[in-house]
């Protein structure tokens, strides 16, 4: 009697993974099924798919979580009170050049790039947690500038909302470049530049 192979072992934790690189890289409407049950794990039969996920809906939303848990980590600076506002400011833009441009997984950011990824009404939803991303990262970056008027790095007469959108503009738009296919020297260079804004900004010294 022929003895059966042990079935193959699925790794859950790798599939996410998996699915992640496909929805940052294509988006959540452009992704397929049938691309992701052939990209994750090597391939996935279409009932072990929905077994482990239930529904493309909530596997984007676990792959949104698992983005955020990682790589998006690089705006965490922004509430790192141990460094200067400036620095938290300029760390935050540098090392997220540094992660969009790095080897090894999609160019871009999956949350900045997300705006486009669910525009139907329908996937409204869907959207969402990366909406709610962004916003968190907006919040930081006008707490950061408002630390800056409070520590004296910054003048007292700043438009706060003013250069906190610019600096949160050129902070998503870097998505839009590094997929571009904007390199990391051309980026940092013009990091340098957007940090000219700040120092213009600086409180006057007696």
């Amino acid at each position: 009697m022929a003895t059966m192979g042990r079935p193959r072992t699925f790794d859950r934790d790798k599939a996410i993974e998996d699915a992640m690189f496909l929805f940052w890289q294509h988006g959540y409407e452009s992704t397929s099924l049938a691309q992701l049950k052939a990209g994750i794990n090597n391939g996935i039969s279409a009932p072990s798919f929905y077994a482990a996920f239930g529904s493309k809906e909530a596997l984007f939303r676990e792959c949104v979580q698992r983005y955020i848990a990682t790589y998006a980590q690089v705006t965490e600076f922004l509430w790192d009170n141990n460094l200067s506002a400036r620095d938290a400011l300029e760390t935050t833009l540098r090392r997220s050049a540094e992660m969009q441009c790095e080897p090894g997984h999609p160019s871009g950011c999956m949350v900045g790039l997300g705006a486009m990824s669910a525009p139907s009404a329908e996937n409204t939803a869907v959207a969402e947690p990366l909406e709610r991303s962004r916003n968190r990262t907006r919040a930081g970056v006008v707490a950061t500038i408002e630390r800056g008027v409070v520590t004296g790095q910054l003048n007292k007469s700043v438009d706060v909302k003013a250069l906190a959108a610019m600096f949160s503009t050129f902070l998503f738009g870097i998505s839009i470049q590094a997929r571009d296919g904007a390199n990391l020297d051309e980026l940092n260079k013009a990091i340098t530049q957007m940090m000219w804004l700040w120092d213009s900004n600086k409180q006057n010294e007696d």
